[in-house]
């Protein structure tokens, strides 16, 4: 059984009524991937992926989230606090401020896409943030970021790093900007990231801000110009990398032994994927500290000899995207 410290797979694992309603909150969260029918023969707009929030301020937070693809598209997404929805933006913007929030105070916020005709489609994952205490009479902006950095990670997405800003109260949180826009954050404990929903062979500029409690934004940081890669994007930067698998028997029944290196990303990766035979296997969830240079897991595949396996892998970004899928590797029990 896994230890507080171990992968737990994200899977229901109890039997009768309550393995029906697991069926059931499996068949919603496929829905969220596409489309979803609004009871009339409509279609609705799948759950918005990729949803982060962090806090920008002791009274804002940053929500993000990935475009919803849909037919017919999407005309604006609406974020809401707990039940209350608090921002509608239009469909090209995919990224809020929330603010009038008190400091101090944990909140969960969730994204909901809305068809032209005003169908709502589900609420996407809930996520969480904290805005930190206030400040009093804070009017001291923190110091730029230093020597910015950043490579392309395939034909979407890019790997930014930059030296820590320095502050007189401290530093809550940096933003990623493209021109006046800012278009990604992450907290001010990190000093890099990956950005992604980027276009492939299409180049761009990014500078560095960082913002303290009271909200005063440092000086942008010098730019930083990368070109994604040309064509499709087979994510294969940021997948698992030295991905090995192996079986083993034990009380007449076979399992997969796997390890593999976590990608390097701005943020330890919580949360992988199995993929096994062409079909996602189980979730698994860090519970305790999860492993930054190896990581292994071992899960049961049945009891017959001679049957043959492929498996792969890939993790959740710290920006709530999947990375890309490692090799494929082929066992037999």
């Amino acid at each position: 059984m896994p230890s507080a410290a171990a992968p737990v797979p994200a899977r229901c694992r109890v039997p009768g009524r309550v393995a029906a309603v697991c069926a059931a909150l499996a068949l919603l969260a496929a829905c969220g991937r596409g489309v979803a029918d609004d009871g009339e023969g409509g279609r609705l707009p799948g759950a918005p992926t990729g949803v982060t929030a962090a806090a920008g301020s002791a009274t804002s937070v940053h929500v993000m989230w990935n475009a919803v693809p849909a037919e017919p598209p999407v005309s604006a997404y609406e974020v809401y606090r707990g039940t209350t929805k608090v921002r509608e933006v239009p469909a090209s913007e995919h990224m809020v401020d929330v603010v009038r929030l008190s400091p101090s105070t944990s909140y969960v916020f969730t994204v909901r896409a809305r068809a032209a005709d005003g169908g709502l489609g589900p609420r996407s994952r809930r996520v969480r943030a904290r805005t930190p205490a206030a400040v009093a009479a804070d009017r001291t902006a923190p110091t730029r970021p230093g020597d910015p950095r950043g490579r392309a990670v395939g034909g979407t997405a890019v790997q930014l790093s930059w030296s820590a800003a320095s502050d007189d109260r401290g530093v809550v949180s940096y933003d990623v900007c493209q021109g006046a826009a800012a278009i990604h954050t992450v907290g001010g404990g990190q000093t890099a990231t990956v950005v992604t929903g980027l276009r492939p062979g299409t180049r761009y500029s990014f500078t560095v801000r960082a913002r303290d409690a009271a909200g005063n934004l440092s000086p942008a940081s010098t730019p930083v110009r990368l070109t994604t890669r040309p064509g499709s994007d087979d994510g294969r930067d940021t997948a698992p990398t030295a991905f090995r698998a192996a079986t083993h028997r034990s009380v007449g029944a076979y399992y997969l032994d796997l390890s593999w290196v976590p990608p390097r990303t701005d943020a330890v990766v919580t949360r992988y994927e199995i993929q096994l035979d062409g079909q996602p296997a189980t979730s698994l969830v860090w519970g305790g500290t999860a492993p930054r240079d190896k990581a292994s897991y071992s899960f049961y595949v049945g009891r017959d000899a001679g049957v043959t396996h492929r498996v792969r892998i890939r993790a959740m970004l710290p920006d709530g995207t999947w990375g890309g899928f490692s090799a494929r590797r082929t066992v037999t029990t």
